[in-house]
């Protein structure tokens, strides 16, 4: 019993989904620190040098007081921003490019459709029997 349950672990571990998910796991969490110190050591001081006014936590206002400390939403914000223009500029860019001239292609998405011979209207690929006409689909191809 405990032969079966390994057998069936060691089945489950090495099927290719749970492999490619660690790895892209792994890859990210890498790559996360270094977005982190690009827009931390890089992209913030270039701003700081910019603007001139690195900080904004210290923004907030008051009302029947409550105090309101919009300043810290405002600095992850920009965070966010320049952390996605940054992976977008020096990540997604530079892996498009490389994928048009290595003539990479999307893989065509397998139909789910087809054309009923009767009436030429687009039925599903299981379907026995038009929707439109109601004739009987001959050989009706399986659905996996």
């Amino acid at each position: 019993m405990i032969k079966k349950a390994l057998g069936g672990f060691k089945q489950f571990i090495l099927r290719g989904n749970v492999v490619d998910l660690a790895v892209g796991i792994m890859i990210g969490a890498a790559f996360n620190s270094v977005v982190s110190a690009l827009v931390k050591d890089i992209l913030t001081p270039l701003i700081a040098a910019i603007v001139a006014r690195p900080d904004f936590s210290k923004f907030a206002f008051t009302v029947h007081g409550a105090q309101f400390l919009y300043g810290d939403f405002i600095n992850n914000l920009i965070s966010f921003l320049i952390t996605a223009i940054a992976v977008y500029f020096f990540v997604v860019l530079p892996i498009n490019e490389l994928n048009k001239k290595m003539g990479a292609k999307e893989p065509d998405a397998a139909p789910t459709t087809t054309q009923c011979p009767e009436c030429l209207s687009t039925i599903p690929l299981g379907a026995s029997r038009c929707a439109y006409c109601t004739a009987v689909i001959a050989a009706a191809p399986s659905v996996k």
